[in-house]
């Protein structure tokens, strides 16, 4: 049975960093494109970042750029995202998830959820002084 599991999560004041951590089990992260996903309380949740599974770029949305860092670790078949100068508007509980088939090369350019059919449990992200 593959599953994703997310860590990482906490309280950070803004400014802080946190480190996020996607491990994969029964799948090989590497051959997936893996997306990170957000949802705060009353919000749709949305696409944060997204690492394809080939030579495609990656993706950000815009208020994150500059900020998080999605990155892989092959041998521990984990995906991470890098969050440093968190804002209060970045609360949220982050999910990853993972994409394959075909076309998975492509899942990063727009990426959306539908593609997406590996999801983690969430976990907690909270950034308040």
């Amino acid at each position: 049975q593959s599953q994703l599991m997310e860590s990482g999560g906490g309280l950070v004041q803004p400014g802080g960093s946190l480190r996020l951590s996607c491990a994969g089990s029964g799948l090989i992260l590497d051959t997936y494109a893996v997306a990170w996903f957000r949802q705060a309380p009353g919000k749709e949740r949305e696409v944060v970042s997204c690492i394809p599974n080939g030579d495609a770029s990656t993706y950000y949305r815009d208020s994150v750029k500059g900020r998080f860092t999605i990155s892989r670790d092959k041998a521990k078949n984990t995906v991470y995202l890098q969050m440093n100068s968190l804002k209060p508007e970045d609360a949220a509980v982050y999910y990853c998830a993972a994409g394959g088939g075909f076309y998975a090369t492509t899942y990063c350019e727009r990426p959306t959820e539908g593609p997406f059919h590996s999801w983690g449990q969430g976990t907690q992200v909270t950034v308040s002084s």
